[in-house]
């Protein structure tokens, strides 16, 4: 991973008596894959996008320290039980992303249901002043529905947001229980749900199992005029199906930062629709990203000193 410079001099401060290597080839991109590097060999902890493959095979490695919310390229059962089977912890970044994703949808609700794109582009065009009109359309988010499609980190942070707004809140995720200010739900469960819902969240990560979650069967189901946000992942959505329902007038909007290939290509017809809003998958980005993941790493450093991995921050493997 390459750090800014106040972020390198933290991190190597808090090292301590720690011997600190570096890859041949870095990136400040915490979506960057990292290629095999002969120079993890010599590594106990990986920080960065190491190969998933390079992390299988090096037994040294203790810990799999991975800056992003995601760890989609190491979910396979054979990297997985690997780290297990010889106790290397896994780690992600979840926390530090938690607050600015959560808080970009936020945004998106707030500027769709305030009419803000609206009157931006009445700004840049003919400057028009649409006094009833504007005042009319717009609405509140108390008293909606919402549904989260996935329930982690982002999701939790998201929900204690909404809470002033008394919005009532749906999450699905593999198991139903009960938790104060969400109704989790089963799976089965989410066509029925859809129809009730106002705004539907998308959180979901890439593995096989998500892949064109959202179809066209799905979006059928959505509350005519339903607003959909995905800040999951791209590959979770059939876009197809997506720029059909927003055609037709299923979904009254949609707030895209995640697509299937990035970036999105200047032809595709998402652009060009008039209730679609898009941003540059953006919506983890935070001014002092650096000195956050630093921070996050140097707690967990402490922590897996002193072998407390239970005390370890977003552990996606337990180690042990």
């Amino acid at each position: 991973m390459r750090l800014s410079p106040s972020a390198r001099l933290r991190l190597e401060a808090g090292l301590g008596s720690h011997r600190l290597i570096e890859a041949a080839k870095t990136s400040a991109s915490v979506l960057d894959a990292a290629a095999p590097d002969p120079a993890l060999a010599r590594a106990d902890i990986a920080l960065g996008q190491p190969d998933a493959e390079d992390c299988r095979r090096q037994a040294n490695l203790r810990w799999v320290a991975v800056t992003s919310a995601g760890y989609t390229r190491y979910d396979r059962p054979e990297v997985l039980e690997e780290l297990r089977a010889r106790g290397t912890v896994l780690t992600t970044m979840s926390s530090v992303f938690a607050e600015p994703c959560a808080q970009h949808v936020l945004a998106m609700m707030l500027a769709q249901a305030r009419r803000l794109p609206e009157s931006v582009a009445e700004q840049r065009g003919e400057r028009g002043w649409r006094f009833h009109e504007r005042r009319s359309t717009s609405v509140l988010l108390n008293g909606q529905t919402v549904l989260l499609l996935g329930y982690g980190t982002i999701a939790r942070r998201l929900v204690e947001l909404l809470r002033p707004f008394g919005m009532k809140v749906f999450a699905v995720r593999r198991r139903a229980y009960s938790e104060p200010g969400v109704n989790i739900i089963a799976e089965d469960r989410v066509t029925s749900v859809l129809g009730e819902t106002d705004h539907v969240v998308n959180l979901l990560p890439d593995n096989e199992a998500t892949q064109n979650y959202v179809n066209a069967r799905r979006l059928s189901a959505c509350k005519p005029g339903a607003r959909f946000y995905n800040i999951g992942r791209g590959s979770t959505v059939d876009h197809r199906a997506l720029g059909e329902a927003l055609e037709s007038g299923r979904l009254g909007a949609a707030w895209l930062d995640v697509f299937p290939v990035e970036p999105l290509s200047p032809g595709d017809r998402l652009w060009a629709l008039p209730n679609c809003w898009i941003t540059p998958h953006s919506a983890g980005g935070r001014h002092d990203q650096d000195e956050a993941m630093v921070a996050h790493f140097l707690a967990n450093l402490r922590a897996f000193e002193a072998g407390d991995f239970a005390a370890m921050t977003d552990r996606v493997v337990r180690g042990g």
